[in-house]
């Protein structure tokens, strides 16, 4: 019985498979027959829009011919070097690329020809049967553009053999598939579990746990499986690492860079969300040691609140989908009161990303240009002060020169000289109003001065000279009380005989008659201390820090119009000009004293 059935099933099986086999041959011839037809005529049909790279055209008529049949597998469109563009039922082109895109490509045949007129045949088996391979060249105008391959699946007669065959095998072999039934339950049980510990590492891997490993004793593909995941996921893991290490040290060198910054500087989300804050922005706002992890506006003063609240919306909220988008940029000048009183410019920018289209975030810039806003205060004083003075002067001269031009026949010799003596005088006030400023200007620039050893016995006596007439004029004794052995100072003659100049001739203007005017020097530890004594009006409190400033005078109790207003300034530069600062002491109705300190030679090495 067992020899007469293996007799009968191989007698059987080998009629069903010569049959099976016959009508696959002229299902083949049929399905080759068709998928030329079809390639030609779908080619022709592809080549000029392919050529115009109108692939929605080449998709449409691909779409129409896989849907008119279902014996078409497949539609795959290559270009030149075989990679694929364009694919029925699927496609490859993706919207976004990345280091894990898998790119798809047509291995073609050694024998097939780019410019042949007939299509390339050739059939491979599938789990769902055999699929014949048609690959038919694209040419447009004796240009190469690429390759279509179609693929025709079997005939469904073959099909149905098929099914007999089996049929027939297993009513045959019963006890052999009964078998092999047991055995197929019995590697499904063992297969279960590794399938079930890669469905659970593929969803901890696209969870972003690179970490995950799977530990099973598997050998054959199943094991090469598992050993080609485990190395994926520590290529993921490795990758992983180098991208937040180089995020952290970007992300540290910004930090760094935005924290040595002079200016303030903030960064905001779109939701104006504090991002960084530097500490010279902490300091200006007064946030230092403050949690800045909420709205900014809820950390501004409330006149700062109302005043940049439209304003940030209004760059937060700006139209992000325009093509060309280009930063936003809003500048306020604003006066803060706390911590401490000082001028800020804010400038606010929006921050775009790398393709310029989304508004990302803004960035403000808080710059401190309170010293600027005093420069320019001063500096519109300082004009306006020289203006009036030389007005003044220039005035007074035009006067008296145009009364002599009109009248000068009607007035006295005595009456005429008096004009030419005032035009003369004013004309001399002019000339040292020019020089003063012109000095000043030169000391309050970046000028270097040398300093070499000065004996101060020189500058003191020529000053005495200077203002001998004078004193005697005025009935003011004029005297010197210098220290014996006085070792040289370390200075600049003509800047030190310009101090001296200026502190005696202020202290006989406001000394009256009988008075006395004394310049002392005498050394004080290694320094030599140089002073100048008057027994003059003296200097009201309230004016002992202003006499220094510019165009200062005290006219409102002494009521004259002499000298410039600059003399003292120009001293005060000269002084720190020899790494020193002038003092003074004054009682009104008693006098006033001058003094500064300079380095002798020995305290210089």
């Amino acid at each position: 019985m067992a020899a007469a059935t293996l007799f009968i099933s191989l007698l059987m099986s080998g009629l069903t498979f010569w049959a099976v086999n016959t009508i696959g041959q002229d299902a083949r011839m049929n399905d080759t027959r068709f998928g030329r037809d079809l390639g030609l005529l779908l080619a022709a049909n592809s080549a000029v829009p392919i050529a115009e790279h109108n692939l929605s055209e080449v998709a449409r008529n691909a779409l129409r011919f896989y849907d008119s049949t279902s014996s078409v597998r497949y539609i795959l469109y290559a270009d030149e070097e075989g990679q694929i563009f364009l694919g029925i039922p699927f496609s490859e082109e993706a919207e976004v690329e990345n280091s894990l895109t898998i790119s798809r490509r047509i291995q073609l045949p050694d024998n097939y020809d780019i410019y042949s007129e007939i299509p390339l045949v050739r059939q491979h088996l599938t789990p769902s049967g055999e699929v014949t391979d048609v690959f038919v060249p694209l040419n447009h105008k004796g240009k190469y553009l690429g390759v279509l391959a179609i693929g025709i699946n079997a005939n469904p007669t073959t099909v149905t053999s098929s099914l007999l065959t089996r049929e027939i095998t297993i009513a045959v072999f019963v006890s052999i598939w009964a078998m092999m039934i047991l055995g197929a339950v019995f590697n499904a049980l063992n297969i279960t579990k590794p399938i079930k510990e890669l469905l659970v590492g593929v969803e901890n891997i696209a969870a972003g746990n690179f970490k995950q490993r799977i530990d099973l004793p598997f050998g054959g593909e199943l094991g090469e499986l598992i050993v080609n995941f485990n190395e994926m996921a520590e290529r993921l893991e490795s990758y992983e690492e180098q991208n937040i290490e180089e995020l952290t040290a970007q992300k540290a060198k910004l930090q760094t860079l935005v924290s040595t910054i002079a200016d303030g500087a903030v960064l905001l989300d779109t939701d104006l969300k504090v991002i960084l804050a530097n500490p010279t922005a902490r300091r200006m706002f007064g946030w230092e040691g403050e949690e800045l992890d909420n709205n900014i506006l809820q950390y501004l003063p409330d006149f700062l609140t109302v005043q940049l609240t439209a304003p940030l919306n209004e760059i937060a909220a700006a139209d992000s989908q325009e093509k060309e988008q280009t930063e936003q940029h809003k500048e306020f000048r604003i006066t803060l009161s706390h911590p401490t009183q000082r001028t800020v410019r804010i400038l606010l920018t929006q921050v775009l990303d790398q393709q310029r289209t989304d508004v990302k975030g803004i960035a403000m810039t808080v710059q401190d240009i309170t010293r600027e806003v005093e420069l320019n205060e001063a500096k519109s004083k300082f004009i306006s002060n020289v203006s009036h003075e030389l007005r003044t002067p220039l005035f007074n001269i035009k006067s008296f020169i145009e009364t002599l031009l009109e009248y000068g026949q009607e007035l006295t010799e005595k009456e005429r000289r008096e004009f030419l003596e005032t035009a003369n005088k004013e004309t001399d006030r002019l000339t040292r109003l020019v020089n003063d400023v012109l000095d000043l200007s030169r000391l309050e620039s970046s000028k270097i001065y040398h300093l070499y050893p000065v004996y101060l016995g020189g500058p003191i006596e020529q000053t005495l000279r200077t203002y001998h007439l004078n004193a005697q004029d005025k009935n003011i004794e004029l005297s010197q009380d210098i220290e014996s052995d006085l070792p040289p100072v370390l200075g600049h003659y003509d800047l030190l005989l310009q101090v001296l100049t200026n502190l005696v001739g202020n202290a006989l203007k406001f000394t009256k008659s009988g008075g006395k005017v004394v310049i002392r020097a005498y050394l004080l530890h290694t320094q030599v201390r140089v002073e100048v004594s008057d027994t003059g009006i003296g200097i009201e409190p309230e004016n002992i820090e202003a006499i220094f400033h510019r165009f200062f005078r005290v006219e409102n109790r002494v009521h004259t119009l002499e000298g410039t207003g600059l003399g003292l300034s120009i001293v005060k530069h000269i002084i720190e000009k020899h790494n020193s600062t002038i003092h003074l002491i004054s009682e009104v109705g008693v006098g006033t004293t001058f003094w500064f300190d300079l380095a002798t030679l020995n305290e210089h090495k």
